[in-house]
């Protein structure tokens, strides 16, 4: 609190003690308020006050924090500011009132710009949007594999898309590489002993991508399956009468659905993943 003293009647406002050090940004202020932290916390000549100013975006914002400082006897400004007009004001008029200022972002920015030759965007909150692109991009992630080969159906309800399809139609490799693209994906095999949880029959079918293959194309990739798996050849899983069940059934099920639907023979993850993509935009935009 400020002191109040009485002077021939009237008050006069002495300034504040302090310490106190504002950490002023033009985004939400966290590096600013870390580094003064980190700095105040090699000193033991007590209380260090730090107060976060976020958003300081217009000449006004500037102006009320540099008078909010004034009224401190012992306070000081540390700033990452993107807009370099604001940077500018704020570095003006601190220094006109002679209170410490400190711009971290400034010279960062002018050094990166020098060796790399470019020029910096200057949109403040870029360090925010990146964090909280990896950060979905990992929750993403964390879904494809909660979620993978229909391990748990309350997730169909959740997932951004749903991809179903027989054995061997690369439902998880696509599962992953859409995480990658911070889309939640529930994959779901089709099996013809199996019924599909009622769950996939209450999703809106633009969610929903039926992968089909041709049968020839599976009977390989299933014989080369177990091979690696040093198992017979013989086996039902890659015979061409099991295959051609198992697909058929795909079909009838997809049919009920009304699903889209993408043959996957001979294309790469990549290309199937640009293609489930590309007909998510065209339900979004609908």
């Amino acid at each position: 609190m400020a002191k109040i003293n009485n002077l021939k009647g009237g008050f006069k406002i002495v300034k504040v003690e302090g310490p106190v050090i504002f950490a002023v940004s033009d985004s939400i202020g966290e590096t600013a308020e870390l580094v003064a932290k980190a700095a105040t916390v090699q000193f033991n000549s007590g209380h260090v006050e730090i107060r976060r100013y976020p958003y300081v975006t217009e000449e006004e914002d500037v102006v009320e924090v540099v008078e909010e400082a004034k009224k401190y006897k012992n306070s000081a400004i540390v700033c990452t500011m993107v807009l370099p007009e604001i940077r500018k004001k704020l570095l003006e008029l601190a220094e006109a009132n002679n209170i410490p200022i400190l711009d971290i972002m400034g010279p960062m920015m002018d050094i990166v710009s020098r060796i790399t030759n470019i020029k910096p965007k200057l949109e403040p909150g870029l360090v925010r949007r990146v964090d909280e692109d990896y950060f979905e991009k990992i929750e993403a992630i964390e879904f494809a594999v909660k979620y993978d080969d229909g391990k748990d159906p309350r997730g169909l309800a959740k997932a951004d898309v749903v991809l179903i399809g027989v054995s061997r139609t690369s439902k998880t490799p696509l599962s992953m590489y859409l995480a990658h693209k911070r889309l939640k994906v529930a994959n779901l095999p089709l099996v013809p002993e199996v019924s599909p949880p009622e769950e996939l029959f209450q999703l809106d079918p633009k969610n929903v991508v039926g992968l089909t293959i041709q049968p020839e194309i599976l009977y390989k990739i299933r014989q080369e399956r177990l091979k690696a798996l040093g198992l017979s050849s013989d086996a039902t899983y890659a015979s061409m009468e099991r295959i051609l069940k198992e697909l058929e059934y795909a079909d009838e099920i997809m049919k009920k659905i009304g699903c889209h639907r993408i043959d996957v023979s001979n294309k790469a993850v990549e290309e199937v993943a640009a293609r489930i993509l590309e007909i998510i935009r065209r339900g979004e935009d609908r």
